[in-house]
């Protein structure tokens, strides 16, 4: 099962590598990864996704709260959080095929951004799982490369991870 941790941190350097040799270390396998400043400039908050059950998660909790730049550690609950990605995707595209591509990119709410005589660019952001739709959408035409972020979450709900 995939879990979702959110990770607040001191924005200092070298934590990122802190955290990330937590999980070597310790042998588990981080599916995906982001880091970003808050609203609070000192702190930056990590998405982190991991696969496993509930004991490695645990121990995963534990481990973090070990770290010194980590402020707090929540693992978010299933259907109580908001997440998302970005994704950029470029797809070989004919001429005749640039209204299909275009409709599939409405389709999945997503934005053209760059166009070539043989090329089009989107831009999703959305769920980990229609982007994963979007790409297997717009592989018979060809994708000719793909950058994806990792998963950014919030808690739903009015109040923030930690109050200040």
């Amino acid at each position: 099962m995939k879990y979702t941790l959110s990770v607040l941190v001191e924005n200092q350097p070298g934590v990122l590598s802190k955290v990330s040799g937590l999980f070597a270390r310790r042998g588990f396998n981080i599916d995906s990864l982001a880091v970003g400043v808050t609203e609070n400039a000192a702190i930056s908050r990590m998405t982190i996704v991991v696969n496993g059950d509930e004991y490695i998660v645990e121990q995963v909790e534990k481990q973090l709260n070990k770290v010194i730049p980590v402020i707090k550690v929540k693992v978010l609950q299933p259907g109580a959080f908001i997440s998302g990605e970005l994704a950029l995707i470029k797809v070989s595209c004919s001429p005749k095929q640039r209204v299909e591509i275009v409709n599939i990119a409405d389709l999945m709410n997503a934005r053209i951004v760059d166009v070539t005589p043989t090329s089009l660019t989107l831009q999703s952001a959305d769920t980990a799982e229609r982007t994963a739709t979007l790409i297997d959408l717009l592989h018979p035409y060809g994708i000719k490369e793909i950058c994806r972020t990792g998963t950014i979450a919030l808690e739903k709900g009015a109040d923030p991870t930690r109050k200040n």
